[in-house]
């Protein structure tokens, strides 16, 4: 048992100088951490509302059969707006 004394006490004269704060030194704190927290929260929110707005996307790609008369006929696959010049 005395050799756990002894590596306890080492341990203990370690840790003493990290406890002690130096009041030159600039940390986060509380302000810090409440500010990280909020801006997680709000990514957190933007992604669940990408989420929801992504599923209401309905894309349909069309077959490759409906591709390629596209290609050969008018030049804009069926369904596409044409550019208009003014």
């Amino acid at each position: 048992m005395p050799d756990m004394s002894a590596s306890v006490s080492l341990a203990m004269t370690h840790l003493v100088p990290l406890a002690e704060v130096d009041q030159n030194k600039v940390t986060p704190g509380v302000l810090g951490f409440i500010v990280f927290a909020v801006m997680a929260l709000a990514v957190w929110g933007l992604m669940k509302s990408m989420n929801k707005h992504m599923g209401k996307v309905d894309f349909e790609e069309p077959d490759a059969s409906a591709a390629e008369t596209g290609k050969k006929g008018a030049g804009t696959p069926e369904g596409a707006p044409k550019a208009q010049r003014g």
